[in-house]
């Protein structure tokens, strides 16, 4: 008898649970679709960076500068993080020269995991703790079918594209979650959300590098640090060389952005706290299609826009396969009052990076 209560009651629990959840469900289904579209027609407010440290990776040139530009305009301290030496200089000089804040530029290989936890220790000693990481350096194999890439330009590919995502992660958010205040961001690509012919190993990395920071968005979520936001964005093509070449069947419909307007949108994307921005506003209307349409009709439809042949023109520079693994040297330390652009061992990595090495 006594068993049989305490099944009647567990029972009734469990109801009083299912019903609760039906009720967060039905109300969070009306709520937050009305609050969507809410926000189509009142944006959040921007929220005040200044003050705020920002590191950039993949700074020196191309969407990273702009975005670390756009930062210290907002009178953010800029950290730029690069693995051009020349052009990292270059571009610290330009912005100490047009900003009034502080700029400090390192020398760093992401896909390094122990180059990044060194370089980070610096800038947490010498600069401060970072509040806003940007992790915007990238690389594309591009002149290759899957098969016919050489290993190493692969592995370099989701090595700076995804795992240089774990280590600047592993290194910045402890911090970060501890005060319960920051800012994640994730600069991917529609490679990130689509499949493209002709690029199987950068639509990995960039899906791994979506899919990586969706998780731990989640995961602070649930560990109630809610102070800590993550912004994921998914450009299109972008006029830097990265994609030099390639053409877009249908300019009025996914054009090829101007890099500026580009930063601009990402930049906002990152003050108004989004978790998602794409870029063009069209590719919202294709990942809705992507989840309804057939399969063999989805392929017709990207054939029809120009994804099966996007890479045939491509002419970008990329690095050849014995390039990739050029014997790292170590660099001479940089007068601090030049530059101060600081260095370390062997953070000149095998990879001479140009503009197609950048998101």
């Amino acid at each position: 008898m006594h068993n049989l209560f305490i099944y009647y009651i567990e029972k009734a629990i469990i109801s009083l649970k299912v019903v609760k959840e039906l009720f967060y469900l039905t109300f969070g289904t009306f709520f937050y679709v009305f609050e969507a579209f809410a926000r189509l027609l009142v944006h959040p407010p921007r929220k005040d960076v200044e003050g705020e440290i920002v590191l950039v990776t993949g700074a020196a040139q191309g969407i990273g500068k702009l975005i670390a530009e756009k930062f210290g305009v907002l009178g953010a301290t800029l950290v730029l993080w690069d693995n051009n030496l020349e052009a990292i200089e270059q571009t610290t000089k330009e912005l100490r020269r047009s900003l009034d804040v502080r700029v400090y530029a390192y020398v760093c290989d992401c896909s390094r995991r122990t180059e990044v936890y060194k370089v980070a220790e610096m800038v947490k000693r010498e600069v401060g703790d970072v509040s806003i990481l940007v992790n915007n350096a990238g690389v594309v194999t591009g002149k290759y079918n899957f098969t016919d890439a050489p290993d190493n330009l692969v592995d370099r590919t989701l090595r700076v594209n995804a795992a240089a995502h774990f280590w600047t992660y592993k290194a910045f958010l402890p911090t970060m979650m501890a005060r319960n205040h920051g800012h994640l961001v994730c600069i991917a690509c529609h490679g990130g959300l689509f499949a493209m012919n002709g690029l199987a190993d950068y639509c990995a990395s960039k899906f791994a590098a979506v899919g990586f920071a969706e998780s731990i968005a989640l995961e602070l979520l649930v560990l109630g640090k809610e102070g800590v936001k993550t912004t994921i964005a998914c450009p299109y093509l972008i006029n830097t060389t990265m994609f030099a070449g390639c053409q877009t069947k249908w300019p009025s419909f996914l054009p090829i952005m101007d890099q500026h307007d580009a930063a601009e949108k990402i930049v906002d994307a990152i003050l108004r706290e989004k978790l998602y921005t794409l870029l063009p506003f069209s590719l919202y209307f294709l990942m809705a299609l992507k989840s309804v349409m057939p399969t063999k009709l989805g392929i017709i439809f990207v054939n029809f826009l120009g994804g099966l042949d996007l890479m045939d023109q491509f002419s970008a520079v990329t690095l050849s396969p014995a390039a990739s693994y050029k014997k790292t040297q170590e660099p001479a330390q940089l007068p601090k009052e030049q530059t101060n652009l600081k260095q370390t061992a062997g953070n000149i990595s095998e990879y001479n990076s140009n503009e197609s090495d950048r998101v």
